[in-house]
């Protein structure tokens, strides 16, 4: 549990205030109602349900699928919200079924700008989903168009073969259209192989992105930087479980836009379904 939990945590080390948990909803209630406005309040005021049994969640502690809203620095009038969609027919302990719609709303007035469905994203089974953020990072991907990302960590429940993975897409704002640019870029993991006592072979991953001055197709290249770390912890003489870090190995990438998208290296693409 040791390892697993130490694993974890580098994958999530460098959390950077971009993409930090932000609580930007406001009156969440009047928001949903103003993007959906034919969903049903409950009675409890926690949640929205959309026919035929489609259920917005406002705030719940036990569930990653929930209303994420966040402030874009990059046009400070406007509010970025991800909407998780689930089925909650087809949904259960055992694995979700449903779909996130991401909104740019007018921080004011709440009227909705732009919006973008992608069906699917909050698809999991024992493979599931932890956590669901919103990144505001400084993606200007040309002199008039910023995009946003959006995080979704995945983790499975085992401890000796743990496994955990954060996915990144990115969308721009282009003139009067939310699109997507990147499909999926793991930026943070760890997986492995252990007894679940101490002996095994564990690894983890960070990556950092930035943007080139060089551009193709109108966007800026990404420059990306991966680190991944090892580690083959065993028992000393004595017992004691000893950690045996390897030697870091450092990989840079280059994302180039193909005027639809920017494709994904295949050693950074995200699990497949």
């Amino acid at each position: 549990m040791l390892l697993r939990t130490l694993f974890l945590g580098l994958a999530a080390a460098g959390l950077s205030p971009a993409w930090a948990a932000a609580d930007d909803c406001g009156d969440a209630a009047a928001l949903v109602q103003q993007a959906y406005p034919k969903a049903r309040k409950s009675a409890d005021g926690a949640s929205f349900t959309l026919e035929p049994h489609i259920s917005i969640a406002l705030a719940d502690a036990d569930t990653p699928f929930v209303l994420v809203c966040k402030i874009w620095p990059a046009h400070d009038d406007l509010l970025l919200v991800a909407v998780p969609l689930t089925d909650s027919a087809q949904s259960s302990d055992d694995g979700h079924v449903g779909d996130i719609e991401l909104l740019v709303v007018d921080k004011n007035s709440l009227q909705v700008r732009q919006r973008l469905l992608e069906p699917g994203l909050i698809t999991d089974d024992a493979i599931a989903i932890r956590k669901i953020e919103l990144d505001t990072g400084r993606y200007r991907l040309a002199p008039k168009v910023s995009a946003f990302g959006l995080r979704v960590e995945i983790a499975n429940h085992s401890q000796a073969n743990p496994f955990s993975e954060t996915d990144l897409r990115l969308y721009a704002l282009d003139g009067d259209a939310l699109r997507l640019v990147l499909d999926g870029l793991v930026v943070a993991g760890n997986g492995g192989e252990g007894d679940a006592n101490c002996a095994g072979s564990f690894h983890s991953s960070q990556v950092s992105l930035a943007m080139s001055p060089v551009s193709h197709h109108g966007y800026h290249d990404i420059s990306v930087a991966e680190r991944t770390d090892t580690d083959n912890p065993s028992p000393d003489k004595d017992g004691e479980c000893q950690s045996r870090p390897g030697k870091p190995v450092n990989r840079t990438y280059r994302l180039r836009y193909d005027g639809n998208l920017y494709p994904v290296p295949e050693a950074l693409k995200v699990m497949g379904p």
